[in-house]
């Protein structure tokens, strides 16, 4: 097998080795995937500042986020069905994050469920709300948080209705697929992945699948959730959140400066300049190019943290340069995770680890708290 150095690697092998409705709904965005390709391609636009004749000796990429201390500003961000891309994903990848020594998410619509991932994760376990109509389902998974000693609540808002997918519409994405003859096929030319599943009870949605009334298969599950999602969610929702709560909330989704001031007013600890992966509004500004403009309005007030387009270590110190307090991870870390396991996410964060510390350092730089938009070529990046 080829030689692992960076996300791109990852990338191809888990195309390799994950069935396509699952590596799809990894990789895609909404619509035209003009943002999903943007978040990336927006950061290849900043240009950096090489230094020379400095000490590099000593360099440490050490933060905290939310108070909670990071061996780098990154975070792994909250992605759904996680445990499709590879057998227990969530498990695996929560294992590997505390390991490293970095917060880990999970989402809502994950495989393995809080209990289960909580007997793996460090003390950087969060979780990720999405507002349903069934309230006192959402009262029932706060409290489950709670009870698993999840350190920080992750409200993502941005996703009251769902964006228009073509690849997961085009493949009929279920989970488990559903055996028709095309997944059969596929699926047959994946043998490590089918053998993985064949040996794991965890194939639905462990945080829903036996905790809402009258779901308890996969047929019931699909209509509920199509029927679920909230479209009605607001300001006022966050609060009663936050108090049901009573810990460290993160607000997920936030693009626009008017937002981050409303996020700002209603007490939160941190807000991620995020567009959902350009999986949600398709034309919607990149998230870095989004970034400073929150930086400058709300930045004082509230921790930034930004998510999309993160694929490498020089994409982190690009974004923590520009103001944001830390970065997450969704895709690459599926890559490492579809690819090779608990081993390919640990691979992914060793990689964005090294690529971090040896950019930071040819900047001029051997401490990531010190960094400021002064490494960054000036008329190559964005402003407020």
């Amino acid at each position: 097998m080829t030689v692992i150095t960076n996300i791109e690697d990852l990338r191809v092998l888990a195309q390799k080795r994950v069935p396509r409705m699952f590596y799809d709904y990894a990789d895609s965005g909404s619509w035209t995937e003009g943002s999903y390709r943007a978040n990336e391609a927006d950061f290849q636009k900043i240009k950096l500042r090489q230094r020379v004749a400095v000490n590099m000796e000593n360099r440490s990429t050490r933060t905290t986020l939310v108070g909670v201390d990071a061996a780098m500003p990154l975070a792994i961000a909250p992605t759904g069905l996680t445990g499709m891309q590879h057998a227990d994903g969530e498990i695996l990848a929560a294992r590997a994050a505390r390991k490293f020594g970095i917060p880990f998410t999970l989402s809502t619509m994950s495989i393995c469920s809080i209990e289960d991932v909580a007997q793996h994760a460090g003390e950087g376990f969060w979780f990720q709300l999405y507002v349903m109509k069934d309230r006192a389902f959402i009262e029932r998974l706060i409290d489950r948080a709670k009870a698993a000693n999840c350190g920080a609540l992750v409200l993502t808002l941005d996703l009251q209705i769902i964006g228009q997918r073509h690849k997961d519409l085009k493949n009929g994405l279920t989970a488990p697929p559903r055996l028709t003859l095309p997944n059969i096929l596929n699926i047959a030319s994946k043998p490590r992945w089918a053998l993985g599943m064949l040996a794991t009870k965890r194939r639905q949605f462990g945080n829903i699948v036996g905790h809402v009334q009258g779901v308890k298969d996969m047929a019931n599950l699909g209509a509920w959730t199509s029927q679920q999602f909230d479209p009605s969610l607001n300001w006022g929702d966050v609060e009663w959140i936050k108090k049901r709560w009573g810990g460290k909330l993160i607000l997920k989704g936030i693009q626009d400066v008017d937002d981050a001031r409303l996020a700002v007013q209603t007490g939160a600890d941190a807000l991620i300049v995020s567009n959902h992966g350009g999986r949600q509004l398709d034309g919607a500004q990149s998230s870095i190019e989004a970034l400073p403009a929150i930086v400058s309005e709300v930045g004082s007030q509230i921790e930034v943290h930004m998510d999309g387009g993160v694929r490498s270590g020089q994409d982190v110190l690009k974004a923590r340069a520009l103001g944001a307090r830390g970065c997450y991870i969704g895709r690459a870390m599926l890559y490492g995770l579809g690819a090779m396991g608990e081993e390919g996410v640990s691979k992914a964060l060793e990689i964005i680890h090294k690529e971090l510390d040896l950019t930071m350092a040819f900047c001029g730089h051997t401490k990531i708290e010190n960094v400021d938009k002064s490494i960054l070529l000036p008329g190559t990046y964005p402003t407020a």
